[in-house]
């Protein structure tokens, strides 16, 4: 139980950073499970991924169903790290 709580408070803390530096954009979250080879064994890390709607999908992202992040990722942490 105490794992879900912590999982809460950061997931909490990283929307409402979303919603009030990026002036609550669209987003998807996704969750990566076990996959199908995995799912016997005992353990296994999930994965939440947020992924915030910040352009419009052009070509490559229409095309391929596969979105292109233009911001690096050292820049988005120290932007949305900071209070």
């Amino acid at each position: 139980m105490e794992d879900s709580k912590k999982l809460a408070r950061v997931l909490k803390k990283t929307l409402l950073k979303l919603y009030s530096k990026l002036n609550n954009p669209d987003y998807n979250y996704v969750i990566h499970t076990a996959p199908i080879k995995d799912e016997q064994e005992d353990y296994y890390h999930w994965q939440l991924q947020i992924i915030p709607r910040l352009t419009n999908p052009a070509g490559f992202e229409l095309g391929s169903g596969i979105y292109i992040n233009v911001f690096p990722p050292e820049e988005a942490a120290q932007f949305l790290g900071e209070e």
